[in-house]
């Protein structure tokens, strides 16, 4: 074949290529997904937009809803290259629950406050500490720009266990940390660790998409007299 009938072949390879229908884009949010999902992947693209510059990776999202009660699955893994939100069970810190009512009532970047602290994080490596394998925080906003130094951390915790929460009707405390039980954090090293990115604040979000508010505390039930009761161990419960 001369150079002139190879690029006459080429003009009309390129021509069928573009006589093809143009294919469909993937939607920046997946339109199978239900309301609260929905607004958990604008809620994972808004920061990363905000928070991407200097991550690892950017396939998967950690949101972490604190406007729920412990005793629902308010960890979010957003996963935006397969289009699905997985939830799962997390602890907060206990100086933003002074009550253990399982309310978050407090965010708190301050040293030895033992709250949670809400912004973005970015995921770092594993290392071995007081609770066995963690992951290492930092802190990308002015609200936790203290999580280093704070070792505010994800890490595994047996009060976050789905046992305790059968017993207590709720997760224990951390000292500000992100405590899940051994088989969540598992998925979290797998899924979430490595430069990626965690997102916690104050949301709301119900299962449907609707907002969930805290109960005012004078209609709240008391825990009736007798009935047990975790031990009070400081970063414990």
């Amino acid at each position: 074949m001369n150079r002139r009938d190879l690029l006459k072949g080429t003009l009309a390879a390129g021509a069928a290529l573009t006589a093809l229908p143009v294919r469909a884009q993937v939607p920046a949010v997946p339109t199978s997904l239900g309301p609260r999902d929905r607004r958990l992947f604008a809620i994972a693209q808004e920061q990363l937009a905000k928070h991407g510059a200097g991550l690892w990776a950017r396939d998967v999202v950690g949101v972490a809803d604190f406007g729920l009660r412990s005793s629902d699955p308010r960890f979010h893994f957003v996963d935006l290259e397969r289009g699905v939100v997985d939830s799962y069970h997390v602890a907060h810190g206990m100086g933003s629950d002074p009550e253990h009512d399982g309310w978050l009532d407090y965010f708190s970047n301050v040293h030895e406050s033992w709250c949670t602290s809400r912004g973005a994080y970015m995921t770092f490596g594993w290392y071995t500490g007081k609770y066995g394998t963690s992951i290492r925080l930092e802190g990308r906003d002015p609200t936790n720009s203290n999580a280093l130094d704070r070792a505010i951390v994800m890490h595994r915790a047996s009060y976050a266990e789905p046992s305790h929460l059968a017993q207590y009707g709720k997760l224990g405390r951390s000292n500000g940390c992100f405590a899940m039980s051994d088989a969540n954090f598992k998925l979290a090293l797998l899924r979430l660790g490595g430069g990626r990115l965690l997102y916690a604040d104050k949301l709301g979000l119900g299962p449907g998409g609707e907002t969930v508010t805290q109960p005012p505390r004078d209609l709240q039930l008391l825990v009736p007299e007798g009935t047990p009761q975790p031990p009070l161990v400081p970063g414990g419960f």
